[in-house]
């Protein structure tokens, strides 16, 4: 029972999958949420009796509160949230966005972040500590054709951050964001199939593997990140990148 808990959202593939796997490889047990039932069942399988697979859609704030009591009922604590789950889709000028669409990429990507939040704070204010991490982007600061959701998501997203740290830093609790940068995942798979603005442009080769920012994240639920707390921190910056040590 004294292991830490951490939920990661978005967990069936990408940054969230491989997050799974460095936290359990540090000793932590991880609950999986994600819409994929199939995938993450098999990496909770992967992982062993430390991982529990809960289908969960973020955007939906009973099945985050039904899966925040299944690890409570299992575990008994929790320690980190990981607010992960994320779409990128619509890639369309204003113009030509289905209305639709773009709601519903605000409903996980922002409202998501939000229900993360109210789920894990009662929680962690009444055991006295815990950290939530928000994965931010680039373009929570900086607008990109085609992407208007995302990006005002991002912001949003952001703010949430701020926001919540505002409230609850003097709480014990360590709220913060990551912006890992382009991240080779299916996610620039669908950016570059689009075509569209100077993301969908750039060489496969200098994305990053999603290896770098499990293991930033698993750096920043420690006392060494406290100096961002309230704050997004860039995976670009070699600072962070050699604290994490993927570079010398």
């Amino acid at each position: 029972m004294d292991k830490k808990v951490a939920v990661i959202t978005g967990a069936s593939r990408g940054i969230g999958a491989a997050a799974a796997q460095v936290f359990a490889a540090a000793g932590w047990r991880v609950a999986l949420l994600a819409r994929s039932e199939t995938e993450i069942a098999a990496l909770a399988a992967q992982i062993g009796d430390d991982a529990l697979a809960l289908c969960c859609d973020v955007a939906d704030w009973a099945s985050v509160e039904a899966a925040t009591q299944a690890v409570l009922a299992r575990w008994g604590r929790l320690d980190a949230w990981i607010n992960n789950a994320g779409v990128i889709e619509p890639i369309a000028r204003i113009e030509h966005t289905d209305p639709a669409v773009w709601a519903r990429a605000i409903n996980i990507n922002l409202t998501g972040v939000m229900h993360g939040l109210r789920a894990a704070i009662p929680v962690m204010k009444a055991a006295g500590g815990g950290t939530v991490i928000s994965v931010s982007s680039g373009a929570a600061t900086n607008p990109l054709e085609g992407w208007s959701a995302y990006c005002a998501a991002k912001a949003g997203a952001l703010m949430l951050t701020r926001a919540a740290h505002l409230e609850e830093g003097e709480n014990g609790l360590r709220i913060l964001g990551l912006s890992p940068g382009t991240v080779a995942t299916d996610m620039q798979v669908k950016i570059r199939a689009s075509g569209i603005n100077r993301v969908s442009q750039l060489d496969p080769a200098v994305h990053i593997p999603a290896e770098w920012p499990s293991r930033c994240l698993l750096w920043m639920c420690s006392p060494a990140a406290d100096p961002w707390l309230g704050q997004d921190i860039s995976l670009r910056d070699e600072q962070i990148r050699r604290a994490i040590g993927v570079i010398e």
